[in-house]
């Protein structure tokens, strides 16, 4: 099942830190097969508040996302992010294909 990391971020401050990091995430996913699926994309809100940016990255697999996150290449630029925006960031599992609602209940 395949993995991703999710970012819920907002009150991101756009200036050089930001800038360093998006110029230099693209090298830390490519060892662990990551790569974005949803970056800052246009949100239609359909119910509840929403407020930031939506990003998920994709992986193969769960470990490799954990990988990616724990990796030295992306702990040092972790904190040009951090430091400049406020949100959560979390790992996920995906569903095996051909999954269905109900597969949940047992």
């Amino acid at each position: 099942m395949k993995g991703y990391a999710v970012g819920h971020l907002r009150d991101v401050a756009m200036g050089p830190e930001i800038a360093e990091y998006l110029a230099r995430i693209d090298a830390t996913l490519a060892p662990f097969g990551g790569g974005f699926v949803i970056h800052g994309g246009r949100v239609e809100r359909l119910e509840g508040d929403w407020q930031g940016d939506l990003i998920v990255i994709g992986f193969p697999d769960i470990a490799a996302a954990r990988a990616w996150y724990a990796s030295p290449a992306y702990q040092a630029i972790a904190p040009l992010r951090s430091r400049n925006s406020s949100g959560e960031i979390f790992l996920v599992e995906g569903v095996p294909e051909g999954h269905a609602a109900v597969d949940i209940l047992g």
